[in-house]
């Protein structure tokens, strides 16, 4: 079976994350495509379930043999990507694919299968929100966190390319509207 395509993407610290992991849990017949990245782990992150965690080389061979769906280089030296066997994986299974991807990473999932791909884009309600958000997460260092905010300016010009953009406001809401527009997309 060809499953659906869900792609959600976020500037970091839009919530998107949170939202994916709660829609993963409202009983929609979808699966989390974990992405490739070779940036290191986060503390509480696990290989397999977080992220496939690779060295930046073992990333390029990757590149090279056409591994992947989807790449970027999203910060100099960090490459993040969709393996073609992750979809393939999660289709044999019979479910549809949720991604939780960066906004370049979600807009070329999109241009691959435009006709099977909704693209959502969750966003923060101003940018000086999202900075306060990335601040008290206390994962991030100040110039991490600064590179984050120019990167969230940059990321908020895609989102008219988006099917749909979704304001996380109020983040209960924001997680309903994520359900209902997945949901009614599912059954078309």
């Amino acid at each position: 079976m060809k499953g659906k395509l869900i792609i959600i993407s976020a500037p970091s610290g839009s919530g998107k994350t949170t939202i994916v992991k709660q829609i993963l849990t409202s009983g929609l017949n979808i699966e989390f495509s974990v992405s490739a990245t070779s940036r290191q782990p986060r503390n509480n992150e696990i290989n397999g379930r977080d992220y496939y965690f690779m060295s930046a080389d073992e990333f390029k061979k990757r590149i090279e043999n056409d591994d992947f769906l989807e790449w970027e280089e999203v910060y100099s030296g960090n490459f993040y990507g969709t393996l073609k066997s992750e979809i393939q994986r999660i289709w044999d299974k019979g479910n549809h694919v949720i991604f939780d991807v960066d906004v370049k990473g979600g807009l070329n999932i999109k241009k691959n299968d435009p006709e099977n791909a909704l693209a959502i884009f969750i966003q923060a309600p101003s940018v000086s929100e999202l900075g306060e958000r990335l601040k008290n997460r206390l994962t991030d260092t100040e110039e991490t966190i600064k590179k984050r905010i120019a990167k969230a300016e940059y990321e908020l010009s895609f989102a008219p390319q988006f099917d749909k953009i979704i304001v996380n406001d109020n983040l209960d809401d924001a997680i309903k509207e994520t359900y209902k527009t997945i949901n009614a997309f599912i059954c078309n």
